[in-house]
């Protein structure tokens, strides 16, 4: 799994490339992206790449914190293993995902 934070100059927001390998998605046909910045209501799909991996970018505004998951075959929620920092989701025991600028 992979975060690339992308910042610009003449842009107000940073470009974030998320990534989740083939091995996390098990054979998966479709993965999506839920997070703060989806509203948790709608998914930004991600595109599978030829290696089997995922990956999707979204534009953020580059000056706070960002929690998300991955939503695998609609069925099973995975963290990014290499988030900035895990926090508490507040339904579950389960944490999300967070983005740190």
């Amino acid at each position: 799994m992979a975060i690339k934070k992308q910042f610009f100059k003449t842009k107000p927001t940073a470009k974030v490339t998320l990534s989740i390998p083939k091995t996390a998605v098990k054979g998966a046909k479709k993965v999506e992206l839920f997070g703060d910045f989806t509203g948790w209501s709608s998914g930004i799909k991600m595109t599978k790449q030829k290696d089997g991996s995922f990956k999707a970018s979204v534009d953020l505004d580059p000056s706070g914190e960002y929690q998300f998951r991955y939503l695998i075959d609609n069925k099973r929620w995975e963290n990014d293993w290499k988030a900035d920092k895990y926090v508490s989701n507040g339904v579950s025991l389960e944490e999300n995902s967070v983005i740190v600028f």
